[in-house]
């Protein structure tokens, strides 16, 4: 019985690692390199901040909805989108003000600078 159960778990990851985290790996450079990540996440942290200045509570709202959500669709929220459900975490702390903006845009800026499409150098284009 074990020995059935440890099959069907260890062929389960190899199809999930086959038909899902490879192809994905596979898109993520090329959404880097082509600079639509960075455009991706720079209108999310537009959304967010302007969201912060129209209401803040609509921020409240939206972690309480994603916190109702089942724990695999949380856990891939967080895996996709970390700078801005971090962000989102800071904001709907009880940290006083100055600290959550500051944190708030530390994480966007980071965000945006890791994303932020760059020219290869011929030392990189030779490596590939």
């Amino acid at each position: 019985m074990a020995i059935l159960f440890g099959n069907v778990i260890s062929g389960g990851v190899d199809r999930l690692v086959r038909w899902v985290v490879l192809p994905v790996t596979g898109i993520i450079p090329v959404l880097v390199r082509t600079g639509l990540l960075f455009l991706g996440f720079a209108a999310l942290w537009l959304g967010f901040f302007v969201a912060l200045v129209a209401d803040p509570a609509i921020l409240v709202s939206v972690q309480h909805a994603i916190g109702g959500l089942p724990l695999i669709v949380q856990a891939v929220a967080w895996l996709l989108f970390l700078p801005l459900m971090g962000g989102l975490w800071v904001w709907t702390t009880d940290w006083s003000l100055v600290v959550r903006v500051a944190l708030v845009v530390a994480i966007a800026g980071w965000n945006l600078i890791v994303f932020l499409p760059r020219r290869e150098t011929a030392s990189r284009a030779a490596l590939s």
